[in-house]
């Protein structure tokens, strides 16, 4: 015959039952006695309290760390927004860094400018660079000077530091600057200390060559290279860069002017170059001119006399 089998849970029911009970009758008497206003129950809570707390503590340890991570962690909260704060204030400084530093570079290019030692002869005017006209196959700046600022076509243009090109084309509130890199751009230079003159040709690279060179052998990478004055277009003396030498063994300058940050320049003063009427006589003296030389011969003197009839 099959055994009747009954389940554990038949027995660990009631049991169940009967402990939830006691402990409802012990939470009930536990607040009916701390509900009682009496002074021998206020004893007998203190004596209670004395007793039992200090062997809490065992049991009170899980709630004080609990107490400590959630301080921890709102400590964490508010570092982690001050953090926040921090970072963007830094941001907001490292733009005013930059500002400062662009307004430090203005103001020192606009000293410099205001302080270069030139020959006193020469005057100059300071303008602002308005915008780059240039492309690949020309390479110019605008100025906000023009006509009724006195600036004249060929008249030379700097930064605070050297050369940038020349006046070609004025406007009566603009002027147009091309620079020295550009293809028209030819200027005659000498090389210091050597004193070997050359031309500086523009070849739309940031390091013009120089060509013409009388003696090569005698120009050394790092040699200083200013403006001749040959033919008048520029006043001697004006910084246009340093001398290298590429590895074809070409002579190149690298110059003195920033190209990357034109924003003001200074255009000299100098005097208006005479223009040329007359072509032929850059070559062939005009009639009636004074010529220095050698006197023809006489027999040339005697050709040209006029005869006589001799009858006088």
């Amino acid at each position: 015959m099959a055994r009747n089998r009954t389940s554990p849970e038949e027995y660990t029911r009631p049991i169940r039952r009967i402990l939830v009970g006691l402990l409802v009758l012990f939470l009930l008497a536990v607040f009916l006695l701390w509900r009682i206003d009496s002074p021998r129950v206020e004893r007998f809570r203190t004596a209670l309290i004395d007793r039992v707390m200090p062997s809490f503590d065992w049991a009170m340890a899980p709630v004080t760390h609990a107490t400590t991570m959630v301080q921890g962690f709102q400590s964490y909260q508010s570092l982690y927004q001050q953090n926040q704060e921090l970072r963007e204030e830094l941001k907001q400084m490292r733009g005013w860094k930059e500002a400062a530093l662009r307004l430090e570079q203005q103001n020192a290019k606009l000293l410099d400018l205001n302080q270069v030692r030139l020959d006193p002869k020469l005057t100059h005017i300071t303008g602002v660079v308005m915008a780059d006209s240039g492309s690949p196959f020309r390479q110019s700046v605008l100025l906000n000077v023009g006509a009724r600022d006195g600036i004249r076509d060929g008249w030379a243009a700097m930064d605070g530091i050297g050369l940038v090109g020349r006046i070609s084309g004025v406007g009566r509130r603009t002027a147009r600057v091309i620079l020295l890199t550009d293809t028209n751009s030819r200027i005659p230079v000498v090389v210091q200390p050597s004193g070997q003159k050359a031309l500086l040709s523009g070849d739309n690279s940031a390091e013009p060559p120089l060509e013409f060179l009388e003696k090569a052998d005698l120009v050394r990478p790092g040699d200083k290279v200013v403006t001749s004055g040959d033919g008048g277009v520029f006043p001697a003396g004006l910084l246009v860069g340093e001398v290298i030498q590429k590895p074809d063994r070409r002579l190149r300058v690298v110059l003195a002017a920033d190209y990357e940050r034109l924003e003001f320049l200074r255009v000299l003063r100098s005097h208006d170059l005479e223009p040329i009427t007359d072509p032929g006589g850059l070559v062939t003296p005009p009639v009636g001119a004074d010529v220095i030389g050698p006197p023809p011969p006489q027999a040339e003197v005697d050709a040209e006399a006029p005869s006589g009839d001799g009858n006088g």
